[in-house]
């Protein structure tokens, strides 16, 4: 018989290399977030818009340059479970601008509106890993009340740029729901052992 204990360890080590691998990958993280949770996902924006004044200056780009900030999350369609809660800093000048207008009407996540326009592209992984949810912060190193369910689990997260060119066009950060696996777990679970009618 196995130990109950052996058992949580080896359950807790298969979560880690899970979210592992949706840290590092350089691919489209909604992919791996709709196969996690088993359903497709939606956008709901929180909030988006220019930048001006002293955030504009942040990003080093010369004035007059429309740049976007955009903060959003991603959504089970049929859960409505919250899988993560992204920033997004779109350097104008460096997104195709189909792809930029897309983002500015606010018409579908950035992972989606990509591939729907068959964009080719490369992702640079900047930094990733756990933070507790009051250690949260945006692309300014701001805190950022980020909109996930309350967890005692440490919030995986990832920061990178998105390439269509030889400049950045988009700079990131994600911050993963822990408990979209053991979400994932109860439905399967449900799934085999279905409640008996009585």
């Amino acid at each position: 018989m196995e130990d109950a204990h052996f058992k949580g360890n080896k359950s807790n080590l298969l979560k880690k290399l899970i979210f592992d691998v949706l840290l590092i990958t350089d691919g489209r993280t909604t992919d791996i977030l709709e196969h996690l949770l088993n359903e497709k996902v939606k956008v709901k924006v929180i909030q988006q818009g220019l930048l001006e004044g002293a955030d504009e200056q942040k990003t080093g780009e010369n004035s007059g340059v429309r740049n976007y900030i955009r903060e959003s999350v991603l959504i089970g369609e049929k859960s409505g479970v919250v899988v993560s809660h992204n920033i997004a800093l779109v350097y104008s000048k460096n997104v195709p601008p189909t792809l930029f207008e897309n983002i500015a009407n606010k018409q579908d996540g950035i992972g989606k509106a990509i591939s729907s326009l068959g964009m080719r592209t490369y992702r640079e992984v900047l930094d990733c890993g756990f933070v507790n949810k009051e250690e949260a912060v945006d692309l300014f190193q701001l805190p950022v009340n980020i909109q996930l369910p309350d967890s005692n689990n440490q919030i995986p997260y990832k920061k990178y740029f998105v390439y269509f060119g030889p400049s950045p066009g988009i700079q990131l950060v994600e911050y993963f729901n822990p408990n979209i696996l053991t979400h994932r777990l109860q439905q399967e679970t449900t799934k085999e052992h279905p409640k008996e009618k009585g």
